[in-house]
Parts: C-alpha cells; structure tokens; sequence
C-alpha cells in the first residue's frame, strides 16, 4: 500500500465531496457540510489553495491512486502564530490500516519545514481514542484533558490537548 499526501487541485473537487460524504462524523466539526456537495468542495479548494504553503498545509491523503482523506496543518494568528493545528478525516472504510499515522508524520514533516512554526497542537474528542494514538505515534505529548469542550449531536464530550514541538527539549 502506497501512502502519499499530495496538494489539492480544482479538478479534485468531486473525489473531495465523495469523500466528504463517505466518512464517519462522530468526531468531526459541526463545520463539515452535509451533505458535501461539489460547489462546497469548491469554494474550501479554493480558500485552501491560496493560503497552502503561507499559512497552512493542506494535502489529500492518496492511497494507492485513489483519494480517500484530508489533512492539514493550520497555522494560527497573532500571539498564537508559531502553532498550528492539526486536522485530518479519512474514509471509515480504511481505518485502522496505518493510513491516517503515516499521514500525519509526512504532514508534520512538511508543515515544520515550510511554514513558521515551533509547535503543532492536536485537539481531539477523548472518545476518539483511535485518533489520539495516530498522535501519539508520531511524538505529540498529551498535554491536557478540556472537559465538556465539546457539544456534538446534543452531547457534551471531554477534549483532549496534544502538541508537537519542532525542536523538543530534553529533559
């Protein structure tokens, strides 16, 4: 199985909207469209396009040929601009397979070379506790539990906090 991140493009608008609507939303942004349409893969290919590289990095997760997820690395503002938050989904029909950990080591990587952070934060719902793994395998630190950060479908849900540092400290 071939993994590669690859810059979205205005003709993957309807691999983006398939996608959009063929994966789990349990843990997901209220944000998300639903249903994902191709005139709203659009408009988000066209925000990500202009700002991939300056500010964030947005990438589709291909696995062999075939777009089956998102990723990105959103470079915040102001005080907070040296962090950047990470977002990802992918397919539910390829999860557990290694995909989304592999995802998130060659995002990390890129986003540290070429935007102008020291530290990626990942907030994720503490009953996603396959999403906290992917994280901790790539050398995020548990750095904190938010509770009822989250309201989701009614229900309040705890948060977890992790981060990434550019340039760890030792000791």
């Amino acid at each position: 199985m071939e993994i590669q991140l690859k810059k979205w493009a205005p003709e993957d608008r309807v691999a983006l909207a398939a996608i959009g609507n063929a994966v789990d939303r349990s843990f997901l942004s209220d944000r998300l469209p639903d249903p994902y349409t191709e005139t709203a893969a659009d408009q988000w290919l066209h925000s990500v396009m202009a700002r991939d590289g300056k500010n964030g990095i947005f990438r589709a997760i291909v696995v062999d040929g075939q777009i089956v997820g998102t990723i990105s690395v959103d470079q915040k503002e102001d005080v907070y601009r040296k962090d950047a938050d990470i977002g990802y989904f992918l397919v539910t029909g390829l999860w557990s397979r290694g995909i989304m950990t592999e995802a998130v080591r060659q995002v990390c990587a890129i986003a540290f070379e070429e935007l102008d952070i020291v530290r990626i934060t990942g907030l994720v719902y503490a009953d996603n506790t396959a999403s906290c793994r992917v994280l901790e395998k790539n050398g995020f630190q548990a750095e904190g539990r938010m509770q009822d950060a989250i309201f989701k479908n009614g229900t309040f849900h705890d948060q977890c906090v992790y981060g990434k540092l550019k340039y760890p400290s030792i000791g």
